[in-house]
C-alpha cells in the first residue's frame, strides 16, 4: 500500500513538471458584494501577453460548475464581476474563500489557472440566540468558578467576525474567553469575588459581543444571576465537545451518544443531573437526554431535509446548583425517503380553443426535500398533447400550450405530470390534470361537395323536390346548427327565388316553377350555409341545375318554306343523271339529344321510282335517269321524324318540275294552284262519299243479318218437319219435270254443329228425290265438287264457305259471275251467319233457289 501511494505521488509530481511549460497561474483578491461589471484585474497584462492573443486564441473561462460569477472581456483583456458575490453564501465560515477557474486559449492551446480570493467585509452584526440568560449560583461558589455564557453568532470571518465580549462592570464576575480548536470562542463568566446571598440575592449584567470591523458592530444579551446557598464543587465533563451521527429514518428512542461528567463533591452535592440547555426549542422536542446516565436519545424522527446537523448543549448540574457544560454535534445522514411533491399553484380547467400558443394553463411547484442526487428532480408529461412543461425558476414549472388548439380534434386532454428524483431507488410521484377545450365558433359550415349538379326533367310540377344540399359544421351545440338560404342572384334577369327555393333546416331544394328546356337549359345559383354562432360563420356552394329535355316539340321544317299563296318548285333538267341533287329538306328540332335526331322518309310521290330522300341528311336525289316520259309536275311528300319516345313528326310537300327551260315549267304550273284547289275539293268529296257508303253498308248489313236470322229460323222448322225444300226459280226459267232447263231439283243440305270437326255437307242424289240435275255442261264441275267432299269434312276448313260459294256459282243455272257481284251482300251475310250457326248447332240449308 505504501509503495502504491509513493507511486501515485511520483506520477503526480511528474505530471506537474510536464505541465509547467504550458500552465501559468495568477491570483486576485477582491472584497465581497462588488457591483456587477466591476473590474477584477487585467488578465492579459498579468499573464504577460498581448490583449489580441485573447481574441485570436478565443479565450474563454472554464469554471467546472454551474455558478458563473466572473466573466472575461476579450477586447479589454480584463476580468469582470458577472454576478454580485456574497462570501457568506458562497463559503460560509470557510477561509480563505476563493473562486478557482481556468482561462483556456487556442492556437496554440494553453491553460492558465486563476484564483480569485473573496475577502470579507463587515456586513453582519453579532447576534445572541437568547436575549436573556439565567444562572443560579451558590454563595459558596469558590472564586474562579466558571459559568458558561451563550455565545453570539457573526457570519463574517477574520477581523470582521466576532472578536471580543464585554461584561457590565461588576465586582463579582469577570469575563473569560477560551479559544477552541475549531476557532470558536467559549465565553465564560468567572467568579472573582465570593458571593453573599444575604447582601445581594439577584445580580443583573449585560453581555456585549463586538466584532472587529470598521466600524465595529455589536450585540447584547442580559445575564440574570440568582445567588444560592453553598456548593463548592461543580461537575466536570470528560470532554468539552462530542460528535455523533444519526440516520434520518432512525426510529424513535434511538440512543445517539452518551456524555459523562464527574463531581468531586460527596453526598447529595455530587449527584449529577444532565439536561439540555442553551438550545433551540425545536431541538428540545427532537432530542432528550437521560438525566441519570447522560444518554442522548431521539424523541422523534429526524429529517435531514429540515436540518442537516444539530448542536446540542448539555449541562451537568449537581444539587447545589454548580454546573458544567459540553456541546454535542449531531450530523444527520440523508436517505432517499421523500418523493417529489407536486403542488398545483394555479390551474385553469377550461380554456377556449382560440387561445394563443404559450398560454399558461397550470403553474406547478415541485419539491424534493432530499439532498444531493436524492433531491434532483426531473419532470415530464405524457406525449402527443399540445402542452409542454417549461421551468420558470427553481422548482417551479409552467404548463403552457405549445401549438394551436382545436376542439374539433380533441375536446379534452388528460395531462399527467410525472416527477422522479435521481436517488437509488428512484422515487416518483405524478398528478393528472384535466384540461377541457371550450368551443369557439371557428369553423364555417362545409358542404359535402365543392359544387353540386342536379337534373330535372322539363315540364315538372311546381314544388317538386330537386335534390338536397348538405353542410356540416365541426363546431358544437349552437355553433354547429346549420341553416340554409339562397344568395341573392338572378337568372336571365329574374330573381333566382322565382326558380327554386331551399328549406332552411333540411337543405332540400324545390322547384318553384315548371321548367321548359327550350327556354332555359341550365342555370346556377349559390346556396349559403350559416351556423348559429356569434358572430355566425357561413360558406356557400354553387349549384347547377340542368333541365333534361322531353320530346315535347315536333320537328320544324326550315326549307322548303311552306307558303299558302305562292308556289315554289325545284327544277330538275331532263338530262339529270342518277343521284342528281334536287333539293335538301332542312328541318330542326328544338329538343336535344336523341329527341333532336331527325330522320327523313318519302311518304308520297308522284313517281316513287324517280326520287329518294336521304334518311339522315334530307337530300332529295334522283334514283334513275330522267326521261321524256316523266311528268313535268312531280309532287313529293316528305315526313321528318325525330327519335324521341314517342316520336314526333312533320311533313313537307316538295314540288319538283322536270323540265329543261323555265317557260315550260311556267306553262305547266300555271294551273297548279287550280289543280291544288281541285284536289282539295276532290278529297273532301271522297271523304263524304266514303262516309255515305259506310252508312249504307252498315244499314244493309243490319238488314241482311235480320233476314238471315229469319230464314235460319224458317230452315230449322223445315229440317224438323222433313219437308222438301221448295226451290225458287228465276222468272226466265221453268220446271218442265225433266223437259226444261232444270230437269230436277238439286238440294244442298249443309249441316253445322257446335263442333266444327263434325260438320258435314250432304248431297242428294238424282231420281225421285227432288234433285237438281245439272246440264251436261256442268258435269265436270259436279264431279270436282264431289271429289272435294273430303276436304269439306276437315274441321274448320277454310274451304267450307268458299266451297259453298264456288259450288253455287257453278251449279245454279240462274247465277253468273256478274250476278254474284251484284249480290255480294248476300255472301257477306253468309259469312257472318256461319259462326252463329256453329254456335247453335243448327244446320244451314242452302239450295240453288236461295242463290237465285
Amino acid at each position: 500500500m505504501v509503495d502504491r501511494t509513493m507511486g501515485l505521488q511520483v506520477l503526480l509530481f511528474i505530471s506537474i513538471i510536464s505541465l509547467t511549460s504550458v500552465i501559468g497561474q495568477v491570483s486576485y483578491s477582491i472584497p465581497e458584494e462588488m457591483s456587477k461589471g466591476s473590474v477584477i484585474g487585467n488578465i492579459a497584462q498579468d499573464l504577460g501577453f498581448d490583449r489580441k492573443r485573447l481574441t485570436s486564441g478565443k479565450a474563454r473561462i472554464f469554471t467546472g460548475d454551474s455558478a458563473e460569477y466572473i466573466e472575461l472581456d476579450r477586447e479589454r483583456g480584463v476580468l469582470l464581476i458577472k454576478e454580485k458575490i456574497d462570501r457568506e453564501a458562497l463559503c460560509g465560515q470557510t477561509t480563505p474563500c476563493a473562486l478557482h477557474f481556468q482561462v483556456i486559449l487556442e492556437n496554440p492551446m494553453e491553460l492558465y489557472a486563476v484564483a480569485v480570493e473573496i475577502t470579507d467585509i463587515n456586513d453582519n452584526t453579532p447576534m445572541f440566540e437568547k436575549s436573556e440568560m439565567k444562572f443560579k449560583i451558590s454563595e459558596s461558589a469558590v472564586i474562579g468558578a466558571k459559568f458558561l455564557l451563550e455565545r453570539a453568532i457573526d457570519p463574517d470571518v477574520g477581523m470582521n467576525s466576532l472578536q471580543s465580549y464585554f461584561l457590565t462592570k461588576t465586582d463579582h464576575f469577570v469575563l473569560k474567553l477560551k479559544d477552541q480548536p475549531d476557532g470558536e470562542k467559549i465565553v465564560e463568566m468567572v467568579l472573582q469575588k465570593s458571593l453573599d446571598r444575604e447582601r445581594q440575592e439577584e445580580i443583573v449584567l449585560v453581555l456585549t459581543a463586538v466584532d472587529g470591523g470598521e466600524p465595529n458592530l455589536s450585540g447584547t444579551a442580559q445575564i440574570h444571576v440568582t445567588v444560592l446557598d453553598a456548593n463548592d464543587n461543580a461537575p466536570v465533563f470528560t470532554k468539552t465537545a462530542y460528535k455523533a451521527t444519526i440516520l434520518e429514518n432512525a426510529p424513535k428512542g434511538t440512543v445517539i451518544t452518551r456524555v459523562s461528567a464527574s463531581d468531586a463533591d460527596k453526598g447529595s452535592n455530587s449527584k449529577i443531573t444532565y439536561s439540555i440547555s442553551n438550545t433551540a426549542a425545536d431541538v428540545r422536542h427532537m432530542f432528550a437526554i437521560n438525566e441519570l446516565n447522560g444518554d442522548l436519545i431521539s424523541k422523534s424522527n429526524v429529517d435531514y431535509e429540515k436540518a442537516r446537523y444539530y448542536q446540542i448543549h448539555v449541562q451537568a448540574s449537581d444539587e447545589g446548583g454548580l454546573t458544567d457544560s459540553c456541546k454535542i454535534t449531531v450530523e444527520v445522514i440523508d436517505i432517499n425517503d421523500n418523493k417529489p411533491v407536486i403542488n398545483i399553484m394555479s390551474q385553469t380547467n377550461v380554456i377556449p380553443e382560440d387561445s394563443k400558443p404559450a398560454t399558461v394553463v397550470t403553474m406547478v411547484n415541485v419539491q424534493d426535500l432530499d439532498s444531493g442526487d436524492n433531491g434532483k428532480v426531473n419532470c415530464a408529461i405524457n406525449y402527443h398533447i399540445p402542452v409542454t412543461l417549461k421551468p420558470t425558476s427553481n422548482h417551479f414549472f409552467n404548463l403552457v400550450t405549445d401549438s394551436e388548439l382545436d376542439r374539433e380534434t380533441a375536446s379534452e386532454y388528460n395531462i399527467t405530470v410525472t416527477c422522479s428524483d435521481e436517488g437509488v431507488p428512484s422515487l416518483s410521484s405524478s398528478v393528472t390534470l384535466t384540461l377541457q377545450i371550450s368551443d369557439v365558433n371557428d369553423n364555417a359550415p362545409v358542404f359535402e361537395r365543392s359544387s353540386y349538379e342536379a337534373y330535372i326533367v322539363e315540364n315538372n310540377t311546381p314544388g317538386l323536390s330537386i335534390f338536397t344540399v348538405k353542410a356540416r359544421d365541426a363546431d358544437w351545440n349552437q355553433n354547429a346548427r346549420v341553416s340554409y338560404m339562397l344568395e341573392d342572384s338572378s337568372v336571365n334577369g329574374v330573381p333566382v327565388s322565382s326558380y327554386v327555393s331551399v328549406s332552411a333546416d333540411s337543405g332540400v331544394i324545390h322547384a318553384v316553377r315548371s321548367f321548359d328546356y327550350e327556354q332555359i337549359k341550365d342555370f346556377h345559383f349559390r346556396v349559403k350555409a350559416q351556423d348559429g354562432g356569434s358572430p355566425p360563420l357561413s360558406s356557400n356552394v354553387t349549384v347547377k341545375v340542368m333541365i333534361q329535355d322531353q320530346n315535347d316539340n315536333p320537328p320544324q321544317v326550315l326549307y322548303p318554306v311552306q307558303t299558302g299563296g305562292s308556289l315554289v318548285a325545284e327544277m330538275v333538267p331532263r338530262s339529270a343523271d342518277v343521284g342528281y341533287l334536287v333539293t335538301k329538306v332542312v328541318a330542326v328540332d328544338v329538343d336535344s339529344g336523341q329527341n333532336a335526331w331527325l330522320s327523313y322518309k318519302l311518304q308520297k310521290a308522284t313517281d316513287r321510282a324517280l326520287f329518294e330522300v336521304g334518311s339522315q341528311n334530307g337530300e332529295i336525289r334522283t334514283i334513275r335517269q330522267v326521261t321524256d316520259k316523266d311528268a313535268v309536275k312531280q309532287r313529293l311528300t316528305v315526313i321528318v321524324e325525330d327519335n324521341g319516345q314517342p316520336s314526333r313528326s312533320a311533313t313537307v310537300i316538295v314540288n319538283v318540275a322536270v323540265a329543261d327551260s323555265f317557260p315550260e315549267v311556267l306553262s305547266e304550273f300555271t294551273d297548279f294552284t287550280q289543280d291544288k284547289e281541285y284536289n282539295d275539293n276532290l278529297t273532301f268529296y271522297l271523304v263524304l262519299a266514303l262516309a255515305v257508303v259506310s252508312f249504307l253498308f252498315i244499314t244493309c248489313l243490319v238488314v241482311i243479318i235480320s233476314v238471315k236470322i229469319y230464314r235460319w229460323r224458317q230452315s230449322r222448322v223445315l229440317c224438323h218437319s222433313n219437308l222438301p225444300v221448295i226451290p225458287y226459280y228465276p222468272p226466265r226459267y221453268s220446271d218442265t219435270l225433266g223437259t226444261g232447263t232444270l230437269q230436277h231439283v238439286y238440294n244442298y243440305e249443309v249441316c253445322r254443329t257446335t263442333d266444327s270437326r263434325k260438320s258435314d255437307c250432304k248431297f242428294g242424289i238424282a231420281g225421285s228425290q227432288n234433285v237438281l240435275i245439272m246440264d251436261p255442261s256442268s258435269t265436270g264441275t259436279m264431279q270436282r265438287i264431289q271429289s272435294e267432299k273430303s276436304i269439306l269434312d276437315e274441321p274448320d276448313s277454310p274451304l267450307e264457305v268458299g266451297y259453298l260459294i264456288h259450288h253455287s256459282l257453278h251449279t245454279s243455272p240462274c247465277y253468273s259471275y256478274n250476278d254474284f257481284l251484284d249480290h255480294r251482300y248476300f255472301l257477306v251475310s253468309l259469312l257472318v251467319s256461319l259462326p252463329a250457326q256453329r254456335a247453335s248447332s243448327a244446320p244451314i240449308v242452302m239450295d240453288s233457289s236461295s242463290l237465285c
